[in-house]
């Protein structure tokens, strides 16, 4: 399947967008409301990803500080190409902000996938909601995205 990412206004989309995250975070993967919406969104540059229909099916964000998160696709579209679509997007932004360096909190079934596009851990393992994640860098002229398949 095709999909098509673009780069999304926080506050003439956060209906939609929020709409997504509630939907895959907060009802799918039981997320506190108040961990989801952690007051970054309005800080932070937003992506939304549609089908072919050009129905929206997922989103992400990249903050400031090079931190790519909120990465939330519907289940249905949950696949290789639109996560490699929306991490080569949201790249592509730190990129043009002038990033040396992209960060993220991955769940720890992830790390393996994150290691062999480029990103290597730092600190130690932490808890966020209930769920454990590592923290990971990498430097933006290093990052691929093949070994991606699924993210959560």
């Amino acid at each position: 399947m095709n999909y098509h990412v673009d780069r999304v206004n926080w506050q003439q989309t956060q209906k939609q967008l929020k709409q997504i995250r509630e939907r895959v975070f907060v009802y799918e993967f039981h997320m506190p409301m108040e961990v989801e919406f952690d007051g970054l969104d309005s800080h932070s540059e937003h992506v939304i990803i549609s089908d072919e229909k050009h129905e929206p099916v997922g989103t992400g964000r990249l903050c400031p500080d090079g931190l790519i998160s909120r990465i939330a696709v519907i289940q249905a579209h949950r696949n290789r190409s639109a996560y490699s679509s929306l991490l080569n997007f949201l790249v592509y932004i730190a990129k043009e902000r002038g990033l040396n360096d992209i960060f993220v909190n991955c769940i720890l079934q992830e790390v393996p996938n994150f290691i062999e596009s480029g990103f290597l851990k730092q600190g130690c393992v932490f808890m966020e909601a209930g769920i454990p994640r590592q923290k990971l860098k990498c430097p933006i002229s290093s990052f691929k995205t093949d070994p991606f398949t699924m993210l959560h």
